[in-house]
């Protein structure tokens, strides 16, 4: 069984590797790592890693770890079944437990691609021609944008595919369960005047659903990019960097501006005095330049929120139970997306809001938002998304 591992070698930052069943790093997979670390954000780094320790898990099991050079479709289709199965075997006639969702296997399936692609440009390893309809051998690596240049010739596509329902939609919250998840971390006690439970939590997902950012930018901001109205409307500044202790990054590192409601700026003005009365007990000082997210209960102390963080959190909210069943922080941004749609919002607000790279992007992700009248009728989301400012 081969492991995803965190490391944070003498002067570096932290990062991800992969050990094998004997506890060895995998150097094929680190080779890959290394490549691209300073491309990558670390958290993306550990997703890449999970994929690869678990094709080498399943290399493992067939006794196959050392012909990893020699696979072809077969070997990734049997990859994919093992996956459904819960990496148990590679064919089952009865269900195991709940699967892996369509998107988390095609992501499976683009890691260990990107990992052979770039093994032939470098390597010569001669697997991706195998996999991929119209490669040319030894064609160089291309972006992940690249499909997006019309001068680019016709795109090399996958031999193997991940079988999706044509009705699958990326998963909503409704309100109450926003507002469940929300009350989950904590509440307004009226007769105290002031919050029970975990106020930075609350915030935390406040901002998810209301911005539609991705938890690694949020995790990113620092407390002078959120910025006060005073008069006029706050806003939130994503400013990409590559020096956040806690490895959060601004995907494709582009900059942008998200207006938010007067709720939420009321909300950062308690959390940011709860913060700063905290600061104040340990004998820290708070600045603009301080992270926005921090540790206010357990050590270290005001350091950066790390994602683990975030998703235990999660999880004990789905334990007790909060929220839909398998919820993540990136349901909020979907769900911020489609509220925004059917409130009649432009696509190209909605793109630039979502920093998406191109408005195809968010048609392909929430073109069907217009012609589902029956969603429209099932909730209130122009009610829900009134209160958000969405001028850009």
């Amino acid at each position: 069984m081969a492991y995803p591992v965190a490391v944070a070698p003498t002067g570096e930052a932290r990062t991800w590797t992969v050990l094998d069943e004997g506890y060895r790093t995998v150097g094929p997979v680190e080779e890959w790592l290394e490549a691209h670390r300073h491309l990558w954000s670390p958290n993306t780094v550990r997703g890449y890693a999970t994929s690869l320790a678990q094709w080498w898990s399943f290399l493992e099991q067939r006794g196959q770890a050392d012909r990893w050079r020699d696979v072809g479709v077969p070997a990734v289709t049997a990859f994919l079944s093992w996956l459904r199965n819960g990496r148990t075997v590679e064919h089952s006639i009865t269900a195991s437990g709940v699967p892996p969702t369509a998107a988390t296997m095609e992501a499976r399936l683009a890691a260990l691609i990107s990992f052979y692609r770039w093994h032939e440009a470098v390597f010569g390893v001669q697997v991706s021609g195998r996999l991929m309809r119209g490669t040319p051998r030894r064609q160089p690596a291309r972006g992940l944008l690249a499909h997006l240049d019309a001068r680019s010739a016709p795109p090399a596509s996958s031999l193997v595919r991940v079988r999706r329902n044509r009705r699958d939609r990326p998963p909503l919250l409704m309100p109450a369960q926003i507002q469940a998840i929300l009350d989950g971390c904590a509440s307004f006690d009226a007769d105290a005047g002031s919050w029970r439970g975990n106020l930075r939590d609350r915030f935390l997902f406040a901002l998810l659903a209301e911005t539609g950012m991705r938890i690694g930018e949020v995790l990113g901001l620092r407390i002078g990019e959120f910025v006060l109205g005073r008069g006029d409307t706050a806003y939130v500044e994503i400013v990409p960097r590559t020096d956040n202790p806690n490895g959060a990054r601004v995907k494709m590192m582009r900059p942008r501006r998200v207006y938010v409601s007067a709720d939420l700026e009321r909300l950062f003005a308690d959390y940011l005095t709860a913060i700063a009365c905290r600061a104040d007990e340990l004998g820290f000082a708070l600045t603009a330049q301080s992270p926005l997210l921090m540790n206010v209960a357990r050590p270290p102390l005001l350091a950066a929120l790390r994602e683990t963080t975030v998703r235990d959190k999660v999880s004990a909210l789905r334990r007790r139970p909060i929220g839909p069943d398998g919820w993540t922080p990136h349901w909020f941004r979907h769900t911020h997306a489609t509220a925004l749609l059917l409130a009649g919002t432009p696509e190209w607000v909605v793109s630039r809001r979502l920093g998406h790279a191109h408005v195809q992007t968010t048609l392909d992700l929430y073109g069907w938002v217009r012609e589902d009248e029956a969603l429209r009728a099932a909730a209130n989301w122009t009610s829900y998304a009134s209160g958000w400012q969405v001028a850009e």
